[in-house]
């Protein structure tokens, strides 16, 4: 249960993605690019969104914000359940055929990998039975945790870029939040984080502008 709480989390993050116009860009982790492809440019090519969840109505939204994410910069980009089947959608034999037949030139996944979660302590507040020596004394032998608890959640989601002429893995990276306020502009922060640096790295045309 909680491994589909996680996907719903990540996937749900995605609706409403386009048309916000996103500043400052996420803190990019593990970045890697593959050394021997020095230019592989996407523009104008049709790359397949996918967000990887077992809940089909958040696939939907997911990747059709993924989509117009892609779009907006030059991309033609198709979601993956527009292409391929659902009962076809889990192997590689099943859905490889699907990819072709669309035309599809390169992949852009989504993924959530984990949910961590942290306990940290903190003393309580010096007042009380902590004022005076024998208050205390008492006090700490029937309470041995004089602390209190801190649940920290923090999530990570990977983004990684394919190219399927070669079916080759050429850009990864991955993004974590910890107990994220506002769990759309993480992720929006992500895509467009990620996107800016494939521009860079042309990928996409660096000349593409986010409508």
């Amino acid at each position: 249960m909680r491994a589909i709480a996680l996907r719903r989390w990540v996937v749900l993050a995605f609706i409403g993605l386009a048309g916000t116009g996103v500043a400052a860009g996420p803190a990019l982790q593990s970045v890697w690019k593959a050394s021997d492809i020095s230019k592989l440019d996407f523009a104008g090519k049709k790359i397949a969104a996918l967000v990887i969840t077992d809940d089909l109505s958040l696939q939907m939204s997911g990747e059709e914000a993924l989509v117009r994410e892609l779009s907006a910069r030059g991309v033609t980009g198709v979601a993956t359940y527009r292409i391929v089947p659902a009962e076809q959608l889990r192997s590689p034999e099943g859905a490889r055929p699907w990819y072709e037949r669309a035309g599809a030139q390169g992949v852009v996944a989504v993924r959530p990998v984990s949910r961590e979660r942290s306990r940290s302590y903190r003393a309580v507040a010096w007042g009380g039975y902590y004022q005076d020596f024998w208050s205390y004394y008492s006090y700490s032998w029937q309470s041995l945790s004089p602390v209190s608890t801190k649940i920290d959640t923090i999530i990570v989601v990977e983004i990684l870029v394919y190219d399927l002429g070669r079916n080759r893995l050429v850009w990864a990276a991955t993004s974590d939040a910890k107990n994220p306020a506002s769990l759309q502009s993480f992720v929006a922060d992500l895509i467009n984080g990620a996107v800016r640096e494939m521009q860079r790295l042309k990928l996409i045309s660096p000349d593409a502008v986010r409508r």
